[in-house]
């Protein structure tokens, strides 16, 4: 497959999962945010969340206090922020189009509708419908878009690079919510956490559609350490750590070439050490370290399939 092609099927597939991932953790911090508490501490909130996306530098350069308008306008409509949702699904529609013959017509018509759509949107509307039913939209956008390239693409090298570019990304946003919600919710013990903070890691388990599945897995109470382990170390959580590594090695194998044996290693040996890890011995080394060099593996493994099969980019 020609590298301008791969890489252009690789980031329509981030950059609609980045809108997605986006679109959960604004959910999980506005609906946070409606809980009885000050000003100040909503402000503290969003700032954070706007930390786990690297964009607070962004925001105050062009907006003096950390509201939840601001926010939101900030993260959503925001046309010079290039981790909106609407630059991000803008993105996706621009990178489907230079590869539109090689979608599925229904790929293709689905993305397209998506940027249509989101098009119509503003806050002022946003707002008076409520933020909850756009997040909603824009999850189900997402699912569509996923369930229509699994239902009708050959399964040959340009879905492998769409399922990379999907994978990639939700590994990395899966790091930065655990490591930040994590560290901001964790209590002075673990009795705390399963009474005041009870609602807050509800939060974050809704955050990664992982509420229920953590019910039905553990049958117990929300604790810290059942928390990291189902979004880390649970290869059956569709979003956890495990899971994207394994898709990830699983399809860089699949679309191999001369160049990639040292990507493939480094994805392999990264996949195997969630496999067989410890939960108690990721916490006895650290849970931030132990995010921190993920992510900074994730990054590094992003520039090697960058460098190895497509456009080198900064994305």
């Amino acid at each position: 497959m020609l590298s301008r092609t791969a890489d252009h099927l690789f980031w329509m597939a981030r950059y609609m999962e980045r809108a997605e991932n986006t679109a959960r953790i604004l959910d999980v911090t506005y609906r946070l945010s409606l809980l009885p508490q000050n000003g100040e501490e909503v402000e503290t909130m969003w700032s954070g969340m706007l930390k786990i996306m690297e964009l607070q530098d962004a925001f105050r350069a062009r907006h003096p206090r950390f509201t939840t308008e601001a926010v939101l306008d900030f993260m959503i409509f925001d046309r010079d922020n290039p981790c909106s949702i609407y630059r991000c699904l803008r993105a996706t529609r621009e990178n489907a189009h230079a590869v539109r013959g090689t979608l599925t017509s229904e790929l293709w018509e689905t993305s397209n509708a998506t940027w249509l759509k989101i098009r119509d949107f503003t806050l002022a509307r946003m707002m008076e419908s409520g933020p909850g039913a756009f997040f909603e939209w824009v999850k189900y956008r997402s699912h569509l878009s996923r369930g229509v390239t699994i239902g009708t693409m050959l399964q040959d090298e340009a879905l492998r690079f769409i399922r990379l570019g999907t994978f990639l990304e939700r590994a990395d946003n899966t790091a930065r919510i655990l490591e930040v919600k994590y560290l901001n919710l964790l209590p002075g013990s673990e009795s705390d956490a399963e009474t005041t903070d009870y609602y807050q890691w509800s939060a974050l388990l809704r955050s990664v559609s992982a509420f229920e599945v953590y019910r039905k897995v553990y049958r117990d109470h929300i604790t810290p350490l059942r928390v990291a382990e189902l979004l880390i170390l649970r290869a059956d959580m569709p979003r956890s750590l495990a899971r994207c590594m394994k898709e990830v090695y699983t399809n860089l194998t699949r679309v191999a070439n001369a160049r990639s044996a040292e990507t493939e290693r480094l994805a392999g040996e990264l996949e195997s050490h969630l496999h067989f890890g410890r939960i108690e011995r990721i916490f006895e080394g650290g849970m931030r370290k132990y995010l921190e060099d993920f992510r900074d593996r994730i990054f590094d493994l992003g520039c090697r399939i960058s460098d190895d099969f497509l456009i080198p980019t900064s994305g």
